[in-house]
């Protein structure tokens, strides 16, 4: 039988609503700051995996990526249009890396939307994001289990 008191479970039910608030916040917002890019962030989670690890293979991205394995060749097909990633395939291997174009386009994008990223904690001192990271990877830690 669970013993949770009712305040515990409230407090508990509370934290991860603001968690998911804060979440789907964090996504619109970044959304809204790449259009001027014409990216998503899935695209742009994409974008920084393969300039981070090239030359990756497919396999590889779809584990390391935050979409499904099933969006993975749409969204690389979508970036291949763009002229952004290039795929070569070795014998039953497929290793994505980024063009000219994308190198270009990375080292642009990349630190604007990073820094965007980092202003979204800037109400945070540096211990208040230590401890928070410190508290989201032990219910990380518990969610793997």
């Amino acid at each position: 039988m669970d013993h949770t008191s009712t305040h515990d479970r409230r407090l508990a039910i509370l934290l991860w609503f603001r968690l998911a608030r804060f979440y789907n916040q964090s996504i619109k917002a970044s959304n809204k700051h790449l259009e001027q890019w014409q990216l998503t962030t899935a695209q742009f989670d994409l974008l920084v995996q393969v300039g981070a690890h090239q030359p990756v293979t497919q396999q590889h991205l779809a584990e390391k990526l935050l979409v499904t394995k099933g969006n993975i060749t749409h969204l690389v097909k979508k970036m291949e249009e763009r002229g952004l990633i290039m795929r070569q395939q070795d014998w039953k291997t497929k290793y994505l890396s980024l063009t000219e174009e994308g190198t270009t386009f990375y080292e642009e994008v990349v630190p604007q939307q990073e820094q965007f990223q980092i202003d979204q904690f800037g109400e945070l001192d540096t211990a208040d994001q230590k401890e928070l990271l410190r508290l989201l990877n032990i219910l990380h830690k518990q969610g793997e289990n």
